[in-house]
């Protein structure tokens, strides 16, 4: 259970960024059944067969499933935080590319520890000088197939959660902020001080570490699930599920009782109305509901005038939240 000291500072410091990567890598991991769909699971079926011809097109994606282990280590080089707010695919496979041969030697042989030999052609790629580049075109390759045709919608459900937890820390602190992140993540007041307790991995890893001003990398992931970063030469993150990931699959599902909202508002300003759950601006609702940017304004015009929804301006963006009312109405 790793232990990282968080100090008065750390807070201004934390970070937050999108990895559109690290969305594909974990994108295959619930494509290929190495993690469990759960509430993806209309996505994995939909996806399925991209995920069969990607397969058979991209031998190397063999190679890169066969490292995916769940409570073990991952190489990290295939799955790296990003070094700025992210949500640049090309600057982060870059960085992938240019990992040093040795490193990634290093990494693989750490990750293959305890498995079964993997099969002939896996270890050919696995052993090969350029298995670097190899494993780099397959994540493009992923990216492309599974992640890329529906980004839009996955960034809009990232960028909502990312909107969220980061106005929990600034309002009310640590504990705020990571109350919901994770089952395995809890926060420890020690004065102004404290520490995060992350239990991942199935080794008892009571190892402390110190930001000592350097603040948190806080990464939500649509696939994936919780992943920390404590090693060099990475910075302190934390990878969590975001909230809303069922907003994916389209509008939030109605309430028993929900026709009855739908008959009172109309099916689509219903949908708005629902998809508010978490906040969200114009452009992600957009993305969500696949609806046009004019009706999804016309929709919020008419709810915001009727009492139902507010919106609040943080720098150039616009967010949309229930009030109280509308809250009592969306559920039903």
């Amino acid at each position: 259970m790793p232990v990282i000291e968080v100090g008065p500072v750390d807070m201004a410091r934390t970070r937050y960024a999108i990895s559109p990567l690290g969305e594909a890598v974990q994108a295959l991991r619930v494509a290929a059944g190495v993690q469990t769909a759960g509430p993806l699971r209309p996505w994995a079926e939909r996806i399925a067969p991209r995920y069969e011809q990607l397969r058979r097109q991209v031998p190397a994606v063999a190679a890169l499933t066969a490292l995916f282990r769940r409570g073990c280590y991952n190489a990290d080089f295939i799955h790296p935080p990003p070094s700025g707010s992210g949500s640049d695919f090309a600057a982060e496979l870059a960085a992938v590319r240019a990992t040093p041969l040795h490193r990634a030697r290093l990494e693989l042989d750490r990750n293959l520890e305890g498995l079964r030999t993997p099969p002939r052609h896996v270890q050919r790629i696995l052993d090969a000088p350029d298995v670097v580049t190899r494993l780099a075109d397959a994540i493009e390759a992923s990216w492309q197939a599974l992640v890329e045709p529906d980004w839009p919608r996955l960034r809009a459900v990232l960028e909502r959660d990312l909107v969220r937890r980061a106005g929990h820390l600034t309002m009310y602190g640590w504990e705020a902020a990571l109350s919901d992140l994770d089952p395995r993540v809890s926060w420890r007041s020690e004065g102004q001080a404290g520490t995060i307790e992350v239990r991942t991995g199935s080794r008892t890893d009571s190892k402390r570490y110190r930001l000592a001003g350097q603040g948190l990398l806080l990464m939500p992931t649509v696939f994936g699930t919780l992943i920390s970063y404590v090693e060099p030469p990475w910075p302190y993150a934390l990878v969590y599920p975001a909230r809303g990931i069922a907003d994916l699959l389209g509008p939030v599902a109605p309430a028993p009782g929900g026709e009855a909202l739908s008959r009172l508002l109309g099916p689509r300003r219903a949908d708005v109305l629902r998809a508010l759950d978490v906040p969200a601006t114009t452009t992600q609702l957009v993305a969500q509901l696949g609806l046009g940017l004019g009706t999804v304004g016309s929709h919020l015009a008419v709810l915001r005038d009727a009492g139902l929804v507010t919106r609040t301006r943080t720098g150039r963006n616009v967010r949309y939240e229930h009030t109280p009312l509308g809250a009592a109405l969306a559920a039903g």
